[in-house]
């Protein structure tokens, strides 16, 4: 198997298993046997052992002393550093982004919110903002800045899976439409400051759910 097969299968077990992990299929603490994963996906340790340290640096694994990896907790101080992160380093990536604007790239923001609004679904509604996010933020140009911003809407989607996974409600974003507004008039710090502010609030809603205890739930709306 050359390296180029590796890196690739590695690639998509990482994919598969952050999915798995953002959603809730694979609950915080549990271990990442590697035996198992290997067998599931047919592959060798190596690939295995790559897809592991891609989730460690994503934040959603950590390595255990002699055994091995296992999914991350998360808590309200994590949400608030993902919160503060995507309300700086976001804001930052729209100014840059803002001078490459296209009427095209707002156009489909546009559709992109729409689809967002009419989601069914917890799952659906979160491709559709990361796609709105990805869609205003990328002409930065900026590709390390970028790939740090992916790894914190990963971050984000753990909170906002586990705060809607059980009831969701259908939300119209007013906010992705004020920053398209903001972009198409050329008035890039309204643009941006609506943005960080957008990121960086954090939600908090009680549980809907028949004989739930009083814990509230926290995400990042946005």
């Amino acid at each position: 198997m050359s390296d180029e097969s590796v890196e690739t299968l590695a690639a998509r077990i990482a994919r598969l298993l952050t999915d798995r992990i953002v959603s809730g299929e694979i609950a915080p603490g549990t271990r990442l046997r590697q035996d198992h994963i290997a067998a599931e996906f047919g592959a060798s340790h190596v690939p295995v052992r790559e897809a592991f340290l891609e989730l460690k640096i994503q934040g959603l694994a950590e390595g255990l002393p002699r055994r091995g990896f296992r999914v991350t907790d998360f808590d309200l101080a994590e949400l608030r550093e993902v919160a503060e992160m995507r309300a700086s380093l976001e804001s930052l990536a729209l100014r840059h982004a803002a001078p490459n604007m296209t009427r095209a790239i707002l156009t489909e923001a546009e559709e992109v919110t729409r689809r967002g609004d009419t989601a069914d679904n917890v799952r659906d509604w979160e491709a559709a903002n990361r796609h709105f996010h990805r869609l205003i933020l990328s002409p930065c140009r900026m590709p390390r800045l970028l790939r740090t911003i992916d790894d914190l809407h990963v971050a984000s989607a753990r909170f906002l899976f586990a705060a809607w996974r059980r009831d969701w409600e259908a939300r119209t974003d007013h906010d992705h439409r004020s920053v398209i507004d903001a972009l198409r008039k050329g008035q890039t710090d309204r643009a941006c400051a609506t943005l960080a502010r957008h990121v960086g609030w954090i939600g908090k809603r009680k549980s809907a759910r028949k004989n739930a205890d009083a814990r509230e739930t926290y995400e990042i709306p946005g």
